[in-house]
């Protein structure tokens, strides 16, 4: 007799669609977009599964508002769930989303902020946190509230640093709930979070320490936040590392899909005979312009690579409604043309462009996959590309990516600051004997394959239940 599925209320930001209408005014439904979205996604095939999350467009509040709640929906894989759309007051959300969760919430948890000028803290950000982060944690807490009063016993997933007050809310008014939240970027210190005011920073950590189980990715990630939960706060919850990961199944048929594979048919006539591909949204905390620096710092100290290889940075536009974003865009195609220039080639070659079949193809046809962000909560990329690969490709990764307390045995390791170890990686990965490349990602991927985003939720809800 099969046993009963559990019952899961996942609470996001952003959910796995959003609907808009064509030329013809007929309804269209996209994809949602993002790692966590693709990743969640595809817990519907093996839970019963409400999803909460925002509506963003104007035809997400319009099939909201006629619900009247949730209403059926399917993941991916073709698995159906139920699909609840948080209507935020627009002004409200604004201030939750482009002045408190990004840029202060994000850049304090990956040190993005450069103290001697920024954060400043005047009213407009008290406003914001008060009228607008508040505000929409009180609106995801009370669908969550409505749902557990449809079905008490679900167990209710939050996810990541849009909701970090949720938990506490639905505590108050739901005592006996079962509340899991996974924060899926890094934690830091207690000294990173006097960034923010006090009542705020204890409100972030009360939030969490109202679920029965907090994950993290890593170790390092877990025990910071425990050690500055217990500082703030004086309390403590269980918490568990459990890195997120892939469904191998869904990326295998992604990669024979025909929009993936005339890109790659495309990339095989114009690839140089080497090529290092970087994969990554146009965000700060992602280390794009030294990784500029590192490639070009390769081919001056390395000559014997100049003309056979070449960089394929495919760079997806992230919030460019904030003016950090906005403005590291502008560095990174700056920085991109003067390498070009001064090498007198494109020896970058830069896309800015939210094209995810590209990054499929070029996953499958890299020599070498740089990854080096400043910090990261863990990078998918670091897992999806390696999975694919054609060419016995080398990862080089930053030693901040959550990855590489996982991946480490099998990739070039770095210091995302230091350009010239990067350098040095980026030759030592291509100048890697064939057998030895082939073992590190024969294993690579046998290791992904073998912790799949399967084996991820079961490791949570393990650890919820025991």
């Amino acid at each position: 007799m099969r046993a009963e599925r559990r019952r899961l209320i996942v609470v996001s930001n952003r959910g796995p669609v959003t609907y808009g209408r064509d030329a013809s005014g007929a309804q269209v439904t996209r994809r949602g977009g993002g790692g966590l979205v693709t990743a969640v996604d595809s817990l519907a095939s093996s839970y019963d599964v409400t999803w909460i999350a925002s509506a963003f467009s104007e035809e997400d509040r319009a099939v909201a508002e006629e619900a009247g709640g949730a209403f059926e929906e399917t993941s991916r894989r073709g698995s159906p769930f139920r699909l609840r759309l948080v209507a935020h007051d627009p002004a409200a959300y604004e201030r939750h989303y482009n002045v408190v969760a990004n840029p202060m919430l994000w850049f304090i948890q990956h040190r993005l902020w450069d103290l001697v000028r920024a954060p400043v803290l005047d009213a407009e950000f008290h406003e914001a946190w008060y009228a607008g982060y508040v505000l929409v944690n009180f609106g995801f807490a009370d669908a969550v509230v409505d749902e557990l009063a449809l079905d008490p016993d679900a167990t209710v997933f939050f996810h990541d640093y849009h909701l970090y007050l949720g938990p506490r809310i639905v505590r108050v008014r739901s005592p006996e709930a079962r509340l899991v939240h996974f924060v899926h970027i890094p934690w830091v210190s207690l000294d990173s979070w006097t960034v923010l005011p006090a009542d705020m920073r204890r409100a972030v950590h009360d939030g969490l320490l109202a679920n029965d189980l907090v994950g993290f990715h890593t170790e390092r990630w877990r025990r910071l936040f425990t050690e500055a939960a217990a500082a703030i706060t004086g309390e403590t919850t269980r918490t568990i590392a459990r890195p997120i990961s892939v469904d191998p199944e869904e990326l295998d048929a992604v990669a024979q899909g025909e929009a993936v594979l005339e890109r790659q048919a495309a990339l095989r006539r114009e690839r140089p005979e080497r090529l290092i591909v970087r994969v990554d949204r146009t965000d700060p905390s992602k280390n794009i312009l030294r990784g500029f620096r590192a490639f070009e710092l390769l081919l001056e100290s390395h000559p014997e690579h100049r003309g056979r290889v070449r960089m394929l940075a495919l760079l997806d536009p992230s919030r460019q409604d904030i003016q950090e974003y906005a403005a590291y865009v502008e560095d990174i195609e700056r920085s991109a043309a003067e390498v070009n220039q001064r090498a007198g080639s494109e020896v970058i070659d830069l896309r800015v462009a939210d094209d995810f079949p590209l990054s499929v193809a070029a996953y499958k046809e890299y020599d070498v996959l740089f990854v080096n962000p400043i910090f990261d909560g863990l990078n998918l990329v670091a897992k999806e590309g390696p999975l694919l690969n054609e060419r016995d490709g080398v990862l080089v990764l930053s030693e901040n990516a959550g990855a590489a307390e996982e991946l480490a045995p099998w990739a070039l390791v770095v210091s995302p600051f230091d350009v010239e170890e990067q350098a040095e990686a980026l030759h030592r990965a291509l100048e890697l004997p064939a057998a030895e490349r082939r073992e590190r990602l024969s294993a690579l991927r046998e290791h992904v394959r073998a912790h799949d985003i399967a084996w991820w939720a079961e490791g949570l809800f393990a650890a919820l239940d025991g």
